[in-house]
Formats: structure tokens, sequence, C-alpha cells
């Protein structure tokens, strides 16, 4: 690849780079943006001008051995990826890929190795050389004697105070180190240039009910203020693959998937399972809903990584994997993602959202479906923010109580010698707002209105101030909406307000007060009284809320739920009542 092929940021850090040639240069780059590419430049820049004899590439998962190697066969550049520890460097190889465990496990042999000939360390998601204390004092051990020490990473801090090998930590004036970088390219900045795609995030709400040792029963709802033991419980149960909420999310994915598809034919889908369990769990409602065979992902697993490979060669529509697969599966066509776990640090956030970001043609966008929980909707909307590694003030929630309580809550129900603490009783799921570029917008106020269909069915083919554009303007068509509705219901009720005088001047009753006030006075009756007979007919029938809305809209015809006058309300509930 010529100077000319490599993007913009690419360019700026390679000059940056070769200027002085550094002992130390930590790249900061958002995932999709080319981290490897920059990376493997610098490599044959060194190699070439023979100011390196030897490339080293540590990289966190043995996938991503492989993944290195063929990246750097295609500059020319040969890494062994099959290289043990008990091994010598075959000397037709330019170099090695290791992982960081395998590092850790023996540093003093890399340390021979990188000492002994000028060696170029490619140090790749440095940040996960602080995963274990062995791994970091490896790490420093190994390549401390090495030429040069080139570490890549997209999100630059971690959610504990492990400092980051070869990184620098400077003051901040409030008594931290902070990390720093010596270039940094964020996500704002990649999605601004067009090098990744926009992520739409749709949060789905809904109310959860549960039952705890004592036989009590408890419902809360995803998304309004709740304590931190019934947040758990509430995400939890909407993630139980046995509840409504997970089956109706993962529809709606799938409803969206064949709308990118359209302009996107190998568009695919990934959902990310907190276990093993519950992602073979998900994957057998997925089969029911898709057309092609679903890939189910398990980490330790033999063959996982030709699985990742086979799916990302395909055209099949959906991979479930568990959470720790979300970092190194480079699957470019991944554009819509079901976030079905209860992980919730900013790292982990990061890394899966990485996944679907790759941009490979102009205006693709990418959707990502999520719990309406205040940690993740936060994460959502702090995409584009930039983070450093802070020692002594950790990147996680203040009252440390989520991925606690969120752990317990995910324990076995049975564990020996110890009664079932916990009991899931099923949650229902509706879109309860969507977030992007840092902007929330509201969607259907009353559950299962057809604006969740109307949200589905957004073009797959937007640039990223295009979306933006057509956000804001539904929203402002919902809120036109509801102001001429409220503008009708208050002129209804002055017109009513006249009424009893002149019927009194007549000598007649206004048949409206006959029938127990008037048609705007009723619209909230009739919703509640729409939304239980959904609620029973959804019951009987074991068909989600908001396709029972739809149904009823269908065949009565009129707006969503939420903007239907009183009349549209009664053809509705005499539509479901005749079922």
């Amino acid at each position: 690849m010529s100077f000319e092929d490599l993007r913009v940021w690419q360019r700026e850090a390679l000059q940056k780079f070769l200027a002085t040639k550094p002992r130390d240069f930590l790249a900061v780059a958002t995932p999709g943006a080319g981290k490897t590419t920059f990376a493997l430049r610098v490599a044959t820049e060194l190699t070439r001008d023979r100011s390196v004899e030897r490339v080293f590439v540590v990289v966190p998962t043995e996938h991503l051995k492989v993944q290195w190697a063929e990246a750097a066969s295609r500059v020319g550049l040969s890494l062994d990826p099959k290289f043990k520890n008990t091994d010598a460097i075959n000397p037709s190889y330019d170099g090695v890929v290791v992982t960081y465990a395998q590092v850790g496990m023996h540093p003093f042999k890399h340390n021979a190795l990188t000492s002994n000939k000028r060696t170029l360390v490619i140090l790749d998601e440095i940040h996960h050389a602080g995963d274990a204390k062995s791994w970091g004092d490896g790490i420093r051990e190994a390549y401390r004697n090495a030429e040069h020490r080139l570490a890549l990473t997209g999100t630059p801090f971690r959610s504990d105070d492990s400092p980051i090998p070869f990184v620098r930590y400077e003051e901040d004036g409030e008594g931290h180190l902070v990390s720093r970088s010596d270039h940094a390219y964020g996500y704002g900045d990649a999605l601004a240039d067009g090098v990744v795609r926009p992520v739409v995030f749709l949060a789905y709400s809904g109310e959860a009910r549960w039952r705890d040792s004592a036989g009590e029963e408890y419902a809360a709802r995803l998304g309004e203020p709740l304590n931190p033991e019934q947040q758990a419980r509430a995400w939890k149960t909407a993630l139980d693959p046995k509840g409504e909420w997970i089956p109706a999310v993962l529809q709606a994915a799938h409803t969206r998937l064949q709308q990118l598809r359209r302009n996107m034919p190998d568009a695919g889908g990934l959902v990310i399972a907190t276990d093993k369990t519950t992602a073979r769990a998900y994957a057998k409602i997925l089969r029911t809903l898709s057309s092609t065979p679903v890939t189910v992902v398990l980490s330790d697993e033999v063959g996982a990584s030709e699985r990742i490979a086979e799916f990302s060669a395909s055209r099949d529509e959906w991979m479930v994997a568990v959470r720790m697969v979300s970092e190194g599966v480079d699957v470019p066509r991944l554009a819509v993602g079901v976030y079905a776990t209860s992980a919730s640090t900013p790292l982990f956030f990061a890394q899966a959202i990485g996944r679907f970001v790759r941009s490979r043609m102009p205006g693709e966008t990418a959707s990502v479906f999520l719990p309406s929980v205040p940690v993740l909707l936060d994460l959502a909307a702090k995409l584009e923010t930039s983070r450093d590694h802070v020692l002594g003030k950790p990147h996680r929630d203040k009252d440390g109580w989520d991925d606690e309580l969120l752990q317990q809550a995910n324990r076995e129900e049975n564990e020996p010698d110890e009664a079932p603490r916990y009991e899931s009783l099923g949650a229902d799921a509706e879109l309860d707002s969507l977030i992007y570029d840092g902007s929330t917008y509201g969607t259907a106020t009353f559950a299962g209105s057809d604006e969740e269909a109307d949200y589905l069915g957004l073009p797959g083919l937007l640039d990223a101030e295009q979306m933006k554009a057509l956000l804001r303007k539904r929203q402002e068509e919902q809120l036109d909406a509801r102001d001429a509705e409220a503008k009708r219901a208050k002129e209804a009720e002055a017109e009513a307000a006249k009424a009893p005088a002149a019927a009194a001047q007549s000598g007649t009753r206004d048949p409206k007060e006959e029938s127990g006030g008037v048609a705007s006075q009723e619209i909230p009756q009739l919703r509640k009284e729409l939304n239980t007979l959904v609620s029973i007919t959804a019951g009987r029938t074991g068909r989600p809320h908001g396709a029972i809305h739809n149904e009823a809209r269908r065949a009565c015809g009129g707006p969503p739920t939420a903007l239907c006058s009183a009349e549209q309300l009664r053809d509705r509930i005499a539509y479901l009542r005749r079922w």
C-alpha cells in the first residue's frame, strides 16, 4: 500500500512516528479505523531501512494471531502465528505473533528473543496487558530491551487501577495519573471522515416481573428509576430466554436486518450473550426466524475461530456468541447487534460496539438493540466521547453496584445447599427510545404503536448527517402531531364547556354529557382499556403486544395509538373484543 493510499490519520501517525522513531509510541484509534494497516506500515518501513531485524506482534486472543499473520502477508511480511514458547524462531519468518497469556507464561524467553536482534514489538489492544498482574509484569520483562514498542488500542482505558505497560501517564492536576497517547483518532473523527458507520441504538423497555425466595412477587419497568437490586433483577428477567422480552427484541432485530439486507445483501447480525446456556437458547429462537443457519460461537470451544471465519465468509444472517468473544471478532459485514448481556463496563461496551462500525461502502448504517437501563443508555450516548485510563479514579459506576449485583443476579438459581433466591416470571418489550450521535429520540408514548415499525424501517443507506436529519425530522413530526392532538382536545373541551349553556337556553341536554363526558376526556381511559385488551390477547395467543397493536391498526386504520381519537380507540377495542 502506497503512502497516498493510507487514510489521513494513518499518514499523520506514520509521519509522527518516523520523524523521531521513538522507543515507545501509543496510537489510539477507534475500532474499524485501520490500526492493523498503520502498524504493519510502520513495520515495513522499519524493516526496509534495517532499523529492525525482527517483528513481534502480541494480541489478546488465539483467533487474532491468524488474522494478523494473514494481514502481514498481504504487505510482504511473513509472521509465524503458530510459534510456541518451546520453539526457536524459524529464520524463514520475519517474526512471530503471540498472545499476552503466552508472553506472561515465559517472559524471559521473549526477552532473550527480542534482545539478541533489533526488534519492533507491536502490542495490539495494549490495555489487555494489565488484565492479570502476571501479564503486565511479564510484558514489561519480556520487551524491556526491544528497539521499538508500538502500542495500539481502540479503548485506552480500563475499569481498574492496573497500569498499562509502556504507556505514559501524566498528572492531571487533581491527584490522578492519566494515560497519554502519541496519536489519537476517535470514533467521532472517524465518523466525520466516513471511515466508520454511524450506529443507531434502539433501547427496549417493558415491565419485568419476578418472585423472590419468600414467594413475594415484584414488578418493575426497565428504564424507570429503580434501586440497584430491582435494576439487576429486571435486567436479568428481560434477558431470560424463557420470557417474552428477548424473543420480541430478537424479532425486531431480525426485522431490521431484513431491511438492511435490501441494500447490503450480505449484512449479518450478532447477538452477544452472557453465558453458554443463554447463547444456545437465543440461537434456538433465531432459528425460528432466520432462513439461514445460525452460528453459535463459544470462545473456549475447539473450532471457535473457524466458525467465526466461516460466518464471515458466508451470507448467513445470524451469529450468537458469549460476551468474551466480542473483541477479536472481525466480521465487517456485521450491521445489526443485540446487546443481550449483563456486562456493563465502558471497556466491554466500547469493544462490543466496535464489532459493528467497520465501514465498507458509503452510507452503511449499523443498528444495536439493547435493554433500556441507565448504565447502557449512558454508554450509548457517550459513544463518541474519548476516554483515557485514569489511575486512582476507575471508570466504573460510582456506587460500584452494577457488576456486583448483576453477577449475583446471574448466579445459578439452584446452587448446592442453597434454596432458589429468584425466579423470573416474564417481561414484555416495547421500543422506548432511540439514541444516535449522543441525542435521545423518544418513540411511542404508548406500548406497541406502529412507531416501532417506522424506526425499524429506517433506510439502510444513510450517511451520518443524513441519519441525523431524518431522525430530527421524524421527531419533529411526532411532536407536531401530538401538539395538534392536544390543540384539538383543548378546542373540544372549550366547545363542550359552551354546550351546557346552549342546551339550557334551548331546553335540551348535551348528548356528550349524557354519554358520560366529552370524547377528549375519555381518551386516557380508552387507551388504558385498549392496552388491557392487548395484554389479555397476548396472553391468550402468545403473540407480542406490538404485533397485536399493529394488527388492530391495520384492521381499523388510523394513526399510532398515541395519536388516536376516542372513536378510533373504540373501533380498535371493538375489533379486539371480537377476537
